[in-house]
């Protein structure tokens, strides 16, 4: 992917940054995009990319990105939204405030990044990875109002790809299982959650961004120019496999 243009928003976590890595190695240029301005050009810096903070729930942050970057590259081949949260609660315990940040950040962020890509990319096509999650293609205790966003994640870039294939659009998204990160962190660092979480998983363990990445950077590679409307399981199996242990 060399010479090739992506806008990453929500650069700085961990699968963010594992994305951004993988690209520069292969050429690309990128802008990075996130909330804390220490951390998005600590990102920039290291890795040689634009740095642009920006609160992604506001479409007019996300719009004003994409078009700073369309002027200083001349197009955008990529854009990967990876903003996102994680709430674990039964619906009942479930606030308003809650509900509505969960799908601020987990489906309007996503929409407003289809939306925003779309109009940029109307001429050249290009390249569209969403966040949603294995909770989305299961049922998962306490996990209501995300699943919830997260599947809405799969039925817009589903619905975006049928839109815009004829402007050579492609729009996919990863769903991970349980993941390293540091949104993760408050299930990964208790002995117990983590162990019963790893038991979900076929494979016996968690993911690691680096493998999120990977699947992420793969569905951004033009070469990938047949892949559309899909939603790819990097998982470890906790959507689809039972083990018997």
């Amino acid at each position: 992917m060399v010479d090739t243009v992506h806008v990453i928003f929500g650069a700085t976590g961990g699968i963010g940054s594992a994305v951004c890595e993988r690209l520069v190695a292969r050429g690309a240029r990128l802008v990075v995009a996130a909330r804390t301005p220490q951390r998005v050009r600590e990102l920039a810096t290291a890795i040689g990319a634009h740095p642009a903070v920006l609160d992604a729930t506001c479409p007019s942050h996300v719009e004003r990105c994409l078009a700073e970057a369309v002027e200083s590259y001349g197009r955008v081949d990529g854009v990967v939204n990876l903003v996102g949260s994680l709430l674990l609660k039964p619906a009942h315990l479930t606030t308003d405030d809650e509900w509505a940040n969960t799908i601020a950040a987990n489906l309007t962020t996503a929409f407003v990044t289809v939306r925003a890509a779309a109009r940029v990319m109307t001429r050249t096509g290009g390249a569209i990875v969403l966040m949603s999650s294995a909770a989305a293609r299961l049922g998962l205790a306490n996990h209501e109002a995300i699943a919830a966003a997260k599947a809405g994640v799969i039925g817009l870039a589903r619905a975006a790809a049928a839109s815009y294939a004829g402007r050579g659009i492609r729009v996919n998204c990863v769903a991970p299982g349980l993941v390293r990160t540091g949104l993760t962190q408050r299930l990964t660092a208790s002995e117990a959650s983590l162990k019963a979480s790893t038991a979900l998983h076929a494979l016996g363990r968690i993911g690691e961004p680096a493998e999120i990445a990977s699947a992420i950077v793969w569905l951004l590679d033009p070469e990938q120019s047949w892949v559309t409307g899909q939603v790819l399981g990097v998982d470890g199996g906790l959507a689809r496999v039972r083990s018997r242990g």
